[in-house]
């Protein structure tokens, strides 16, 4: 086949009056032996393909059922392929005595492709937008596609030529920094007018989008990773898809989308879920209305298009052994459909992890979706991490403000102490900031004097139960607002594009204030790394006491004491309080400088202070 360019064959399709292999497309294009989950689903596209009539003979593989939809040029085959050999195979066509053959591929399964290991509260997850990162692939900036575009880095909402191969270079900039996994917003095909950059707008779900590279750079890109002890988490939308994409040139079936006729905005009620006194126009609108205009919703309710979804994320996993799945929107979708597809995935691959973003305003809104959760009415969700928008949402303010006798640390505190609605808090991912979401920093610091808050939150975060999650860019201190849009919070890395005149992956092309924090966080990721006291301790914490916040985490008699000043003034700390956490130690070594810090009576804390001390 070739590289899946939808529209074009089928304008080849409908000129042709004869129907062949060669003018046939089948998703997905091959599949694997001794998976767990017997039946394959195929989706043929061609020209009257629903009029054929399809047959196999192949030991091991039974033709369990085919489906014709609304439109004439799809037909949906099941197989039962539990007993299948690796090798090809001929699925015949037959129509009036007359028939072809497509030959179809099951591959032999990598050894132990069952075992991939998810990303867990050991990890450090460093989230990249392709475009906005590194452009290594100039030549892919400007290729034929099916919908207008153009890239142009001085609009923030165009396409700026990022790609895979840019990822891939700076792989040791990554590395030495110290985290050990990337999320890539998605690097599927969003041929959408305008270029979609952010990825949000699938229009080929077994297809990299040409511009970041091909399914083949993508396996590459991977693999270097897994070389260098790092993992890659892949982003995926189950929610909709882009309007660009050919089910919406040639609608599979009426039921394939929901609202299809008059178009309906969803209204981001996603509190409807556990609301005791929500409308069910309300909670139709929320589930079954369209993100935006672009992006229509697809309905997870018919059952060819749950397998369909389920199945191309099992198929990815399987093809590049990604080693987790970030899933967008995750309440829009069905909630059944949801609550299968995890088990569907874990049941064929049992150490991995799906991260669901439920962006809930509440503590208690985003433990409802965690799996165990005792909030969701008996409805287990199954899925297995959500992200703590709340931290997200008071970060910022927190860490820049004074702590006095309310606000600042103190609203950190109070937020910790409702991790006891999660079922499981070191499957948490803990972030600041991430790609929809203001910076951290309003604006950048002038100084390394100006730097507490940034310290302080990279302290926090990554000290505390969960999974932390930084955002390209915030070890070089981006800032800004999403006030003007979000391309302003998701803007290029100074140096990641042939002929700029400053690189910040260097530290020669970085300012004073930007060295001093970027070395700060390697410190501290450097040392989480492997750290088992900070991946799986238990946390204890005290209230704030003279604008100090000071908590401890401890496993197998080890001990990590956190102390933070939140205010702006010089801090003697009685140390009498802290009995339980110090156990009569008289120094702890403060992992930040390395110095030895002696324990007595009290202990002092420069304004806006942090002591990270090994006991």
């Amino acid at each position: 086949m070739n590289r899946h360019l939808f529209l074009s064959l089928l304008l080849a399709l409908f000129a042709s009056s004869t129907l062949s292999a060669d003018n046939l497309r089948i998703e997905p294009t091959f599949w694997w032996s001794g998976m767990k989950n017997p039946e394959l689903q195929l989706m043929v596209y061609g020209k009257d393909i629903a009029g054929y009539l399809p047959s196999v003979k192949y030991p091991g593989v039974q033709l369990k059922s085919s489906v014709a939809l609304e439109s004439p040029n799809y037909l949906l085959i099941y197989l039962d392929v539990e007993n299948a050999k690796p090798g090809r195979f001929d699925i015949t066509f037959t129509k009036d005595k007359k028939s072809f053959n497509y030959s179809y591929e099951l591959k032999a399964r990598k050894p132990n492709a069952d075992r991939i290991k998810g990303f867990d509260s050991s990890d450090v997850l460093y989230l990249i937008m392709p475009d906005r990162f590194a452009n290594g692939d100039p030549s892919n900036d400007q290729i034929p596609m099916r919908t207008a575009y153009k890239v142009d880095r001085n609009s923030p909402n165009a396409r700026h030529g990022g790609d895979l191969a840019g990822i891939e270079q700076h792989l040791d900039y990554i590395e030495d920094l110290g985290v050990t996994a990337i999320w890539l917003n998605p690097v599927l095909e969003n041929d959408m007018e305008g270029g979609s950059y952010h990825g949000y707008a699938t229009t080929d779900y077994y297809r990299v989008d040409p511009r970041f590279g091909t399914n083949e750079d993508y396996v590459r890109l991977i693999e270097k990773t897994h070389e260098r002890g790092m993992r890659v988490v892949m982003d995926m939308i189950f929610n909709h898809c882009g309007s660009d994409h050919p089910w919406m040139k040639d609608i599979p079936s009426h039921d394939w989308f929901n609202n299809l006729d008059n178009y309906v905005q969803t209204n981001h009620d996603k509190e409807a879920y556990f609301d005791p006194y929500v409308s069910d126009y309300d909670k139709e609108t929320m589930l079954n209305g369209w993100f935006v205009p672009s992006m229509p919703d697809l309905n997870q309710k018919n059952p060819h298009v749950a397998k369909y979804l389920i199945q191309n994320s099992i198929w990815w996993i399987e093809y590049c052994g990604v080693d987790g799945i970030r899933q967008d929107t995750y309440p829009y979708a069905d909630v059944d459909m949801m609550r299968n597809w995890c088990t569907e995935v874990m049941n064929e691959y049992p150490e991995y992890n799906i991260v669901g973003e439920a962006w809930m305003n509440y503590t208690i809104g985003s433990a409802y979706w965690q799996k165990g959760s005792r909030l969701n009415f008996g409805q287990d969700t199954e899925l297995k991490s959500v992200m703590d928008f709340r931290l997200m949402g008071i970060a910022s303010k927190a860490f820049h403000e004074e702590t006095g006798y309310s606000g600042g640390l103190h609203t950190i505190f109070e937020h910790m102490c409702y991790d006891y609605v999660y079922p499981d808090i070191y499957n948490v991912l803990r972030f600041l900031e991430n790609h929809d979401t203001d910076r951290f920093l309003p604006s950048m610091p002038k100084s390394v004097d100006d730097l507490y808050a940034f310290k302080q939150g990279m302290t926090f975060l990554l000290t505390i139960p969960g999974i932390p999650q930084l955002y390209y860019g915030q070890e070089l201190l981006m800032n800004g607002t999403k006030e003007k849009g979000d391309g302003y919070i998701r803007l290029d890395v100074p140096g990641g594009w042939p002929g700029d005149k400053v690189n910040q992956f260097e530290a020669s092309g970085r300012s004073e204030v930007q060295n001093d924090a970027w070395n700060f966080l390697r410190t501290l990721l450097k040392w989480r790394k492997g750290n088992a006291v900070i991946a799986k301790g238990k946390m204890k914490h005290f209230m704030v006491n003279q604008g100090v916040y000071v908590y401890e985490r401890s496993l197998d008699g080890r001990s990590v004491l956190i102390l933070m000043n939140g205010s702006d003034k010089e801090v003697n700390l009685p140390l009498a309080r802290y009995a339980e956490v110090l156990r009569g130690k008289t120094s702890g070594k403060e992992i930040l400088t390395g110095k030895e810090i002696p324990l007595g009576d009290e202990l002092s804390l420069a304004p806006k202070g942090i002591f990270v001390l090994e006991m």
